[in-house]
């Protein structure tokens, strides 16, 4: 089985994405230019944090491939245009109050050649911002664009903390935001106050997803609360299901004694 050598390179503060390497001689703790996975005609720079190698066929996606190693001045280059966003941020969000705009900017990005500057907005509803980008126009005389996301694609941007003591998913190793519906969290038995499910976007949290394929599985391996249960002469009703230690716990309709039996019996 053919193997390819990859790496996983950190881009953005703490975006860690997996490039093929080629026969390029790369460290963890070199910077090099990547192919930016958000816009594939945009480049980014990143710090290799791990070498290894994967079998080929166990990718249904191409990987992206590093594009070089980083020199000094792709260094410079990319500080002048962190520096850069920030001058424009603060131009943007200016001429955003100046025109009443209901809108929350979030974030502003030049592409690696400085011919496109994109500004990321959020709001509640569309938004008119066609006086806004002439004024930017012609403030920054060069194409501007403005794009609106929403919460997911915020927090994914902006990343913090969440209700685990983690930094959230989506801004480590996520690279699209789960769309989740309120039967996965019916499914696992979760409380189903707004709160105790939701991120810091204020959409059902990501990582509900990662253990539903599991839950599907027990409840179609284990007998459901209310239903009537038979097993070597024990008969009742299963009042309860702990599916992490695969316990059914069955009320004995003649003795009236809750007893508790093993998936594995089952």
């Amino acid at each position: 089985m053919e193997e390819i050598d990859v790496v996983r390179v950190k881009c953005n503060d703490s975006d860690v994405y997996t490039y093929e390497s080629s026969d390029q001689e790369l460290n963890v703790g070199d910077h090099c230019v990547v192919q930016s996975i958000s816009n594939g005609d945009d480049q980014e720079l990143g710090i290799i944090v791990a070498k290894l190698k994967i079998n080929k066929c166990q990718n249904s996606k191409p990987i992206l491939k590093v594009l070089r190693k980083a020199t000094e001045e792709d260094k410079k280059h990319f500080e002048e245009l962190r520096n850069k966003e920030k001058e424009a941020y603060a131009i943007c969000l200016k001429k955003i109050r100046e025109h009443q705009l209901p809108m929350k900017l979030i974030k502003s990005h030049y592409s690696f050649d400085e011919t496109k500057l994109t500004f990321y907005f959020t709001s509640d509803r569309r938004v008119d911002f066609r006086e806004l980008v002439k004024d930017l126009a012609y403030i920054f005389k060069r194409r501007i664009e403005l794009r609106q996301i929403g919460p997911k694609d915020e927090a994914q941007m902006l990343g913090g903390i969440g209700s685990c003591g983690q930094e959230i998913c989506c801004k480590t190793f996520l690279r699209k935001p789960c769309n989740i519906p309120m039967k996965t969290a019916k499914e696992q038995n979760m409380t189903l106050t707004p709160s105790k499910i939701s991120g810091i976007c204020g959409r059902l949290l990501c990582c509900l997803k990662f253990e539903s394929d599991w839950y599907q599985y027990i409840k179609k391996n284990m007998p459901q609360v209310g239903s009537k249960f038979e097993l070597d002469g024990i008969s009742g009703k299963v009042e309860e299901i702990d599916p992490f230690h695969g316990i059914i716990k069955v009320r004995d309709e003649r003795t009236g004694k809750l007893i508790e039996i093993e998936l594995d019996d089952f």
